[in-house]
């Protein structure tokens, strides 16, 4: 029994009535009413054909949804059907697990799936089994999160509404009174890719040796620490863990169903390499380098791997070059649909890398990608669109949560000259109003998206964030912007045309940006903009690696991205948006040292401002109500007040609409309407029940 009573979860997602009809875009849905003390009912979704149970009472060959579920645990999926499932496995099964290295002869299906599978309704029909699934990345680190997304798996997910939760790995949960402890049930006889049990010691490894050991990690890893709550694990059998917490941590589950970090490891496979000679931090930092980023359990760049980490998802890495990776279908995997045949269907996943926007948007139109949404955007909308037919490819519209740019400047830069001047909030206020949104959103967003200021609370997921705050210093004013930077001082010594620095120096800042992260052309016009003002910048497109490691490093003048990870569902338990540095490795923030000075108790980095020191407490205490309550809602106001009259970051707009490509060939699409990280990409969808129709 799911106990949800006293989560509250909003998800206020403005969809568009019409997207681009002129285009032949197709109707946004109708967002989901925010939930209270239970999820909010949805009209039900259409139904796939039921038939009746196969004569000798099997459930061959029945497809089967209530009108809201799309996942059953097998035993009242039987009740409900009147059916007895036996299970069917993919024939060509034996060769995929033969090509993953170490896995053992593989045994008939029935002891592979678990005794209590996860039982999926397809959208659309049974599918058939076959094919390769091919998915397009930037780089092995860059734009590929809408591909491992499609593989992935964790304790729970959103719903295809994006406010309900519903099972996947754990197959139920229950909260005591004041979410200080949740209570998971996984499913008996559950097995990792090479068969090995997985139970609830592959749970209290993953946070007791792994993440609590400061032999892997020096520092406890922000996501198993809540504001003031951390969290703690308490195995009851091996089916039946408690996660405990030092305060209440009601967003938990928001986190479990929308994070790419999966609270279990092999313990096995770990064992295995300390008996043979190896410490644990050195297997961890070998085979993840310290991250739970799940495409890195990669050892070779150069053909098959000699070890793979075994998975619980769907597919497996079984070759990596320098070019791509190649996965097969994990023989293990949980999920079966409502005939009983064994998912995933695709038998194989084929992942290339191509860091040319040019090149990766000839690939997309002529047809050779299965699914795209991450790293392409709006402005590529009408080319995509134009050659559908030929590339025998569909594209839609979906409402983007989190994709709002930001331009922050780095508040903690080691030059003290720019830092001077990027800590004035004057600066912050001129450059805002200096940039044209309404320009920007005809131009790149073809009239698809609204002017915004940036917050850190995505306004279209939480209940407190106002049209004031969604508007400050958003309108575009040169003679304003002009009069803030006179009185600063930055002021044309030189006679060039442009602003220098206080003390006269030449003023020019390097505004390198990736194309993961947003537009070419609008970072151009921006810094068009800001020399209107007298403020010069220097453009530059590098690799999100190349980006990402020079911000990280305290090095940038400007830091640009989409500003992911602020959704309602995010920061509820994961304040990385909220507080200094107000970034995390892969989407960098703007205020390094001031997070350094937190972490050392002063010891080192520079002492932050009282504002961003009081967030500390305020996103303790958010996190400690349920999404949408009036405690949570009103301490969520203060965060946002605080932040938009700093002016951190600036933002360009929002309500942003955003492509999502996927072949005319791939079956049980599913009704994919949002395009966001926050909610991993088409994870509510659960892509193990696409096929290839032909």
């Amino acid at each position: 029994m799911l106990k949800k009573s006293g989560l509250w979860i909003i998800t206020l997602m403005i969809l568009a009535s019409m997207i681009l009809s002129a285009c032949g875009g197709a109707p946004a849905e109708e967002p989901a009413a925010p939930a209270e003390e239970a999820p909010a009912e949805e009209a039900p979704a259409e139904e796939a054909p039921a038939e009746e149970p196969a004569e000798d009472g099997s459930c061959a060959g029945t497809i089967l949804a209530d009108g809201e579920n799309r996942v059953y645990e097998l035993a009242d999926y039987e009740a409900m059907a009147g059916c007895t499932m036996t299970f069917s496995g993919n024939p060509d099964m034996a060769d995929l697990n033969a090509q993953i290295t170490n896995n053992p002869e593989l045994p008939a299906v029935e002891e592979r799936v678990p005794a209590e599978p996860m039982v999926v309704a397809p959208y659309e029909a049974i599918g058939q089994y076959g094919g390769t699934f091919h998915a397009l990345s930037n780089a092995t680190e860059s734009g590929t999160s809408d591909f491992l997304a499609v593989r992935h798996v964790n304790l729970v997910r959103f719903g295809d509404d994006y406010v309900s939760f519903e099972p996947n790995v754990a197959k139920s949960w229950e909260w005591n009174d004041d979410f200080t402890e949740i209570t998971f049930s996984l499913r008996a006889g559950h097995k990792w890719s090479d068969g090995a049990p997985f139970t609830t010691a592959d749970v209290e490894f993953w946070l007791n040796d792994i993440v609590l050991n400061p032999e892997v990690y020096e520092n406890t890893p922000g996501w198993v620490t809540f504001g003031e709550a951390q969290m703690g694990i308490e195995v009851i059998d091996e089916t039946t863990f408690k996660f405990t917490f030092d305060a209440p941590t009601p967003g938990i589950l928001s986190f479990f169903a929308t994070s790419y970090i999966q609270p279990f490891q092999p313990k096995h496979f770990f064992d295995a390499k300390i008996a043979g000679g190896m410490t644990i931090a050195e297997v961890a930092d070998g085979y993840y380098g310290n991250s739970d980023w799940t495409d890195t359990p990669s050892l070779l760049l150069g053909g098959s791997a000699d070890d793979v980490i075994p998975t619980l998802e769907s597919h497996i890495l079984v070759e990596e070059t320098t070019e791509g990776r190649r996965l097969v279908a994990n023989p293990y995997y949980f999920a079966v649909d409502t005939a009983g045949n064994q998912l995933p269907y695709i038998n194989e996943q084929s992942e290339l890398y191509v860091p040319e926007a040019e090149v990766r948007n000839l690939k997309i139109t002529n047809g050779e990608v299965s699914y795209k949404v991450q790293a392409i955007g709006i402005e590529d909308f009408t080319l995509y669109k134009e050659h559908e037919a030929d590339g025998n490819y569909t594209v839609d519209l979906g409402a983007g949560v989190g994709l709002t740019i930001f331009y922050g400047f780095n508040l903690t830069h080691p030059d003290e000259g720019l830092r001077e001047i990027f800590n004035d909030l004057r600066f912050r206020q001129a450059m805002s109003l200096a940039i044209n949104r309404d320009e920007i959103v005809e131009l790149i967003y073809l009239g698809q998206a609204s002017p915004v200021q940036a917050t850190p609370a995505d306004p279209n997921t939480v209940n407190f964030v106002t049209e004031a705050q969604k508007t400050a210093f958003i309108d575009y004013d040169v003679d304003a912007a002009n009069v803030l930077l006179d009185e600063m001082g930055l002021v044309d010594v030189d006679g060039d045309g442009f602003r220098d620095r206080l003390d006269g120096s030449n003023l020019t800042l390097d505004l390198q940006f990736s194309n993961q992260g947003g537009p070419a052309a609008m970072h151009e016009l921006v810094n068009s903009y800001w020399a209107a003002v007298g403020v010069a910048s220097n453009v530059k497109e590098v690799s999100s690696d190349e980006y990402r490691e020079r911000a990280n490093a305290n090095l940038a003048d400007v830091l640009t991205w989409k500003f992911d990870g602020t959704s309602g569902v995010t920061i509820i338990a994961n304040d990385e948006m909220l507080v200094p540095p107000f970034g995390e490795p892969f989407n960098p923030g703007v205020a390094y040292l001031w997070a350094e000075w937190v972490e050392s108790d002063g010891a080192s980095g520079v002492e932050p401002p009282a504002d961003a020191l009081e967030l500390y407490d305020l996103s303790a205490k958010f996190q400690q109500h349920p999404l949408g309550s009036a405690e949570n809602s009103a301490v969520g106001a203060q965060i946002v007040d605080i932040h938009v009259d700093n002016m951190w970051k600036i933002g360009i707009a929002g309500d942003i609409k955003a492509p999502i490509i996927h072949h005319n060939t791939l079956g049980n699409w599913g009704p994919y309407t949002i395009v966001s990280y926050d909610y991993y990409r088409p994870y509510p969808m659960i892509p193990a029940q696409w096929y290839f129709t032909e």
